[in-house]
């Protein structure tokens, strides 16, 4: 017996086979392109999606015998992206991702609404699916009058398996039109962006089932037997599952191409005023909040491109001791930012360049400003009332030692390595499948991974990271004063 966690992210799809005991088989990866045809905007084909998902079903079949005895499926996916969908079920047009910000004055006006904060716990943020379709509305109209379903990434994946339109909780919590805290979707919020519910997808929990493979498929694949499908998961939820992190105060940060800080709750908390994301777990009567920044690997990625040097090999250069801080400050807002600011317009900038600021004096800047920014969050997140004994570290920033250090310091939490190397979003959504499947309780799959290592804050660095904080609280609204962004 063997399960499947499928992970439709940013820039690939990641397939994760584990057996009966839920320990991993094999992975398959495929990459796929981001389209960005003007500024602020960035579409995938979602026909990318399914050739990714093909090429790595082949290589697991060819690889793993196991995968011969698949019994059940869990998707977890990137949020908010809008797949649109004709009355026979063809896409319509490339899906608007998250960090897609083309609709900023639709999000705005939503947002003013007070239907969205009080219904859905959250501010309506520019990447939010909503406002892609009341965007959609005034610009391509036609493709609007023609849009019968609207799904998000995952939710498409799970219809291309069964051929129903369905989604989770977790993922239809980022669309504004969810009444997050009654986990169904809210005729009130559809109405105001003048859409309908049976334009919706069917809702289940993330860890029930939401169909059967299509024997199409199913006889393609080489598989024999029903293969359940689970509700699956928006991507944050299932590597939250993945960890095992479902009790209250329980929580991660990723250093992944956007910056995450999660933790779960027990109970609906919604906070919009502070920019946290209030939103339903992918397990029952459970939720979770979240900060997000929308660039933080992504600036050392983009670091790397203009000096040329890979990413690892800028960190590298620092070592793993923690330095003071650095004359350079570096804000982090290459597309934006949601937690605290909200503010999809602000753009990022470099203070306090001199002839000798080097290419390790650039790399500690944008660091400092990453960590600073997750630090803004952190504040707005724990301002909710529950603060993290410690926080599980993941995401690819994760495997820089000094980054670690840097940002345990910052935000002055212990950061915890998860033992081994499978406990993101794909082993969160297999972790599903195999709940879906096997009917057995949620906290019996998905327990905590342990504790490799700890990574301490430096003592001795705090206050000096502090009054690096406060200079960067300041320069932002410096920044601020000379863009064009919108009201904190």
């Amino acid at each position: 017996m063997s399960f499947l966690g499928i992970d439709i992210g940013t820039s690939g799809l990641r397939a994760l086979l584990v057996d009966g005991n839920g320990a991993p088989i094999g992975s398959a990866e495929q990459a796929f392109t981001t389209f960005n045809p003007h500024p602020g905007w960035s579409e995938q084909d979602p026909a990318d999606w399914i050739a990714a998902l093909e090429a790595a079903i082949a290589t697991l079949r060819a690889k793993y015998p196991a995968f011969e005895g698949l019994k059940g499926i869990g998707v977890a996916g990137q949020m908010h992206g809008a797949v649109l969908l004709d009355e026979d079920d063809a896409v319509l047009r490339p899906c608007m991702l998250w960090n897609d910000t083309r609709s900023h004055r639709e999000a705005r006006t939503l947002d003013a609404l007070p239907d969205f904060r009080a219904l859905t716990g959250n501010i309506v943020f520019a990447g939010f699916t909503a406002p892609k379709l009341d965007w959609l509305r005034s610009h391509e109209p036609d493709i609007f009058r023609r849009t019968a379903k609207v799904v998000l990434p995952a939710g498409y994946l799970n219809h291309y398996l069964t051929g129903d339109h369905v989604a989770d909780m977790s993922d239809s919590a980022g669309t504004s039109w969810l009444d997050v805290g009654g986990r169904e979707w809210s005729d009130t919020l559809l109405a105001h962006s003048n859409m309908r519910a049976g334009q919706m997808p069917r809702l289940v929990e993330g860890s029930e089932k939401a169909g059967s493979l299509r024997a199409s498929l199913a006889r393609d694949w080489g598989l024999s037997g029903e293969v359940i499908i689970a509700g699956g998961a928006g991507d944050n939820a299932a590597a939250a599952c993945g960890l095992g992190l479902l009790e209250e105060g329980e929580g991660f940060v990723s250093l992944g191409t956007s910056g995450v800080l999660l933790l779960a709750r027990d109970r609906y908390h919604p906070d919009p005023q502070t920019a946290v994301h209030s939103f339903c777990h992918a397990v029952p009567e459970r939720w979770y909040q979240m900060s997000v920044m929308l660039s933080a690997a992504d600036c050392l990625t983009w670091l790397s491109s203009i000096t040329g040097a890979r990413a690892e090999a800028l960190t590298f250069a620092l070592g793993d001791d923690l330095q003071p801080p650095g004359r350079v400050q570096f804000f982090p807002y290459l597309s934006g930012e949601r937690t605290p600011h909200n503010d999809a317009e602000i753009r990022a900038g470099f203070v306090g360049l001199g002839k000798d600021t080097d290419r390790d004096a650039l790399t500690r800047a944008v660091l400092e400003g990453v960590c600073f920014g997750l630090r803004d969050g952190f504040e707005a997140l724990i301002s909710g009332g529950s603060k993290p004994a410690h926080l599980f570290a993941i995401g690819g920033g994760s495997t820089s030692r000094y980054w670690l250090s840097l940002l345990a310091t910052v935000i002055k939490t212990p950061l915890h390595l998860p033992e081994g190397r499978e406990f993101g979003a794909a082993m969160g959504a297999a972790r599903l499948g195999m709940t879906a499947t096997l009917g057995a309780p949620v906290s019996e799959i998905m327990g905590r991974v342990p504790t490799a290592e700890i990574i301490e804050p430096i003592a001795a660095l705090t206050d000096a990271y502090d009054a690096a904080y406060l200079a960067f609280r300041a320069g932002y609204h410096l920044l601020k004063s000379h863009t064009a962004g919108g009201e904190i």
